[in-house]
């Protein structure tokens, strides 16, 4: 969050979405989970710690901060303390000189609740509505209905999902995770299978029946695909590359298989037919094509609307990656990263996905895209929000364009490690740096071949190629047809 966002919700005062909270001796009070558990239930909403009721700045002191983000970590994810546990992350603002922490409910797509009591928001607060009765079917019914992926399947029993293959692995990948983010243990490591289920929120009980039942988060998460057929047969992912034969495709994989599986199986289709760059960012040497596929993969398992019939579809073009999948909007038309609220249209999926690292915090997908594609390709993304949620990568920079940042700043260019000497590659737009990556991973490349691997025409190969041969930065050995390109530095 920003501090012009934070401001303007200071000026906007409490209300049904935005609660303010004083943090007394460096403790977070029983009230900011009360309001978690509120803000879960209803729209949604945000918090802002150390501020207080009327919108005065109190402020935090900063050798608070570390251990109040440890322990509101600790409590979100304990079962015993919010149910089902939560992801979310406590930001750093500083505003009029005073730092405070931002935080950013989303709505849940099942009822929330603190220790042994569930809370609903209204204008004047959080309302606690655990005895009322109507209150909490109204809840369950509201949350049921619009959330797909609580539908539940009475007839669905553990051999429609293939734990003994998965679960050793999402155990292992939680217990991993959270150990290299606070060397801690995930509870999930001392859980049996159907305990971590129950835990996810992928076991409900049937309010009608009082039956148990897997619901379709679990289905789709862990089922064989004869069971994800039968519950969401719409369910696909379609991977094209189209880049030659754009009247058809030149590549394309059907993607029918758990989301667990799928997340590899798209990121494979993408590496194959994407161009590796390397940069350092931050000090470290990065593979960007891998934190953005990661996004845009992450985005389209986790955060689509399953009632569709309609498949989701990864699209690899010449200059550009698109993904779309059906969504319900929050509002259409064009995302602006600087103003947006994150809508979890799965979050049960989204939450299992944050745990076994397989998505990063809530709302920081588009951050990163914005960030890492414009170290790719010097472009913006382009996320359009509507009935149909569509993402467009651009995947090539545009002609002529000067290399990124080579030495400058936190971010410069490390493609196959050409770049350490400046002077030699002064004037050479990123295509022609491109060539020579790829010609240093596999010098028999083909100038049609070096054109669809960069996602260039063959005459600008042929351009580029001279280019470098005049530089002394290639060199040919052989014939045209058996010879191949040696990179001289």
């Amino acid at each position: 969050m920003l501090a012009d966002q934070a401001r303007n919700l200071l000026a906007q005062g409490e209300g049904l979405t935005v609660e303010f909270k004083s943090i007394q001796a460096g403790k977070l009070g029983n009230s900011v989970f009360e309001s978690i558990s509120a803000f879960s239930n209803r729209y949604g909403g945000h918090i802002l710690m150390g501020v207080a009721d009327d919108g005065t700045v109190l402020g935090i002191p900063a050798n608070q901060v570390d251990g109040l983000k440890r322990n509101f970590a600790k409590m979100l994810s304990n079962p015993e303390v919010v149910h089902p546990p939560l992801s979310l992350q406590l930001e750093e603002v500083t505003v009029d000189g005073k730092l405070i922490l931002a935080l950013y409910v989303p709505p849940h797509s099942q009822p929330v609740r603190f220790g042994s009591k569930t809370f609903d928001r209204a204008e004047d607060g959080d309302v606690n509505i655990t005895d009322n009765a109507h209150m909490m079917a109204a809840l369950y019914q509201r949350k049921a209905l619009h959330y797909t992926e609580r539908t539940l399947f009475p007839l669905i029993t553990a051999q429609d999902l293939r734990l003994a293959e998965l679960m050793p692995m999402v155990r292992q990948m939680a217990v991993n995770k959270r150990a290299m983010n606070n060397g801690e243990g995930h509870p999930w490591g001392k859980m049996d299978d159907l305990d971590i289920l129950h835990s996810a929120g992928l076991i409900e009980t049937d309010p009608a029946t009082g039956q148990e039942c897997f619901n379709l988060a679990a289905v789709l998460l862990f089922g064989t695909d004869e069971a994800i057929i039968h519950c969401c047969p719409g369910y696909v992912i379609d991977c094209v590359r189209r880049t030659d034969n754009l009247d058809r495709y030149d590549d394309r994989l059907m993607v029918t298989c758990n989301l667990i599986e799928a997340f590899d199986q798209i990121m494979g289709f993408i590496a194959k037919h994407t161009l590796d760059r390397f940069f350092v960012v931050d000090g470290q040497r990065t593979s960007v094509r891998g934190h953005i596929t990661f996004e845009v993969v992450s985005n389209i398992l986790s955060h689509q609307e399953f009632a569709s019939t309609m498949p989701a579809r990864v699209t690899i073009e010449r200059d550009r990656l698109v993904t779309e999948n059906w969504n319900r909007p929050l509002h259409a038309g064009p995302i602006d990263p600087s103003n947006f609220r994150p809508d979890p249209k799965s979050p049960l999926i989204a939450r299992l996905f944050g745990e076994i690292g397989y998505a990063d915090t809530l709302g920081s997908g588009v951050r990163n895209l914005y960030k890492y594609t414009q170290i790719y390709s010097g472009q913006d993304p382009q996320l359009i929000d509507g009935d149909t949620f569509t993402t467009i990568i651009p995947m090539i920079r545009p002609d002529g364009a000067s290399n990124v940042s080579i030495g400058v700043g936190n971010v410069r260019d490390d493609v196959g490690n050409v770049g350490n000497d400046v002077g030699k590659f002064t004037g050479l737009s990123d295509s022609a740096l491109l060539v020579l990556q790829t010609l240093r991973s596999d010098p028999t490349l083909t100038t049609t071949r070096l054109a669809d691997s960069i996602g260039i025409t063959d005459r600008q190969v042929t351009r580029l190629l001279t280019q470098l041969r005049d530089k002394g930065l290639i060199r040919r050995e052989g014939s045209t047809r058996a010879g191949r390109w040696i990179v001289t530095n």
